[in-house]
């Protein structure tokens, strides 16, 4: 009887886990987004401020060229995070699938428990 309630508390640690380990990625694929619009806007300044927006020119600035290359792998690091993240979204689908499954057992268990308790408490009384 016990092992099932640890068992229920185990699972919902696991689920609360899968959850914050959700949320981080969340919070991360956001960070990655505003940066890469932060860099957008500093390239499109410096594009201005040196007249040029042509990447393949020899005058293109040097600092927008960087600031692309860093925009460019922020994208593909959000695209990474993003795969990541649909990977755990199927990891708390199983882990809350395998929660509900043990708290069906827990109270399954605590009905038979009840149950046997009341047959007694009648026989004796």
């Amino acid at each position: 009887m016990k092992s099932r309630e640890n068992l229920v508390r185990l699972k919902q640690f696991q689920v609360n886990e899968k959850r914050r380990q959700l949320l981080q990625l969340d919070m991360m694929i956001a960070e990655f987004e505003r940066m890469a619009v932060e860099l957008e806007l500093q390239i499109t300044a410096e594009e201005k401020k040196a007249g040029i927006t042509d990447i393949n020119h020899f005058a293109y600035p040097t600092f927008a060229k960087a600031a692309r290359l860093r925009r460019d792998n922020l994208r593909n690091s959000q695209g990474d995070l993003a795969q990541q993240r649909s990977a755990a979204e199927s990891l708390l689908g199983e882990a809350e699938a395998e929660l509900s499954k043990a708290e069906m057992l827990e109270s399954r268990d605590t009905k038979v428990r009840e149950a046997e308790t009341g047959g007694r408490s009648a026989m004796i009384g």
